[in-house]
C-alpha cells in the first residue's frame, strides 16, 4: 500500500506519453483523493530521474485546470499573449449570488472560457445546466466563449484567435460588477 500521491507518481513516471500521464494526474485531483500540490511535492521527494515528462503535464493542473482539456486549454491560453486569468474559480454576482464555475477566468474583463465536450453534456438534464450556467452569465453581462475540446488540438491558431476576439469584445464594454469567490 503506498499513499495516493506516490502511487500516481509512480504511476505516471512509468508512462511515456504526456497526455495519459495527465490523465491519470487530472483523475486523482479530480476525485479528491489529492491535490496537484500533493503531487508536486512527491515529484520533489523522489528521485529526479523520469520527473521531466510528469512535471510538464503537472504544470497546467498546479495552475487549476481540472482535464487534459482544460490542459490543452491553458496551453493555448499561454500562446496566446492575452493576460493571466485563473482556472475554475466561483463567479458570484454584486449581490453574492452564484453565477458560474468557468474553466478560465479573465477577471480584468470578466471574461470566460468553458470548454463544452459533448460527452459531458449529453443528457438532458446536463443539458440544461450548461443553458441555465450561460442565460446567468448572459444576465451578469459576462462575455462567455465556449469551444470544444477537439478544436484545441484541430484548429488551435481559429481557437486563440476567437479567444482574442473575444477578449476584445469583452474589453470594449465596461466591466460587470461581479466577483471571485
Amino acid at each position: 500500500m503506498a499513499p495516493v500521491p506516490r502511487a500516481v507518481v509512480d504511476t505516471v513516471r512509468r508512462l511515456t506519453n504526456e497526455d495519459e500521464a495527465q490523465a491519470v494526474m487530472a483523475e486523482a485531483v479530480q476525485r479528491r483523493f489529492c491535490t496537484p500540490e500533493m503531487l508536486t511535492d512527491e515529484l520533489d521527494r523522489g528521485r529526479t530521474a523520469g520527473t521531466a515528462m510528469p512535471r510538464r503535464a503537472l504544470a497546467p493542473l498546479v495552475a487549476g485546470a481540472r482535464s487534459v482539456a482544460e490542459a490543452d486549454a491553458w496551453h493555448l491560453w499561454r500562446r496566446s499573449g492575452l493576460p493571466p486569468g485563473r482556472w475554475n474559480v466561483p463567479i458570484h454576482d454584486a449581490r453574492g449570488g452564484y453565477i458560474a464555475t468557468p474553466d478560465f477566468w479573465c477577471d480584468e474583463i470578466a471574461l470566460a472560457w468553458e470548454i463544452d465536450s459533448f460527452l459531458h453534456h449529453t443528457s438532458l438534464e446536463d443539458h440544461r445546466a450548461t443553458v441555465a450556467r450561460n442565460a446567468r452569465y448572459v444576465a451578469a453581462g459576462i462575455v462567455v466563449l465556449q469551444t470544444l475540446p477537439s478544436r484545441l488540438r484541430t484548429e488551435p491558431d481559429k481557437v486563440v484567435d476567437e479567444l482574442r476576439a473575444a477578449f476584445r469584445t469583452a474589453e470594449a464594454r465596461p466591466r460587470p460588477h461581479v466577483l471571485v469567490a
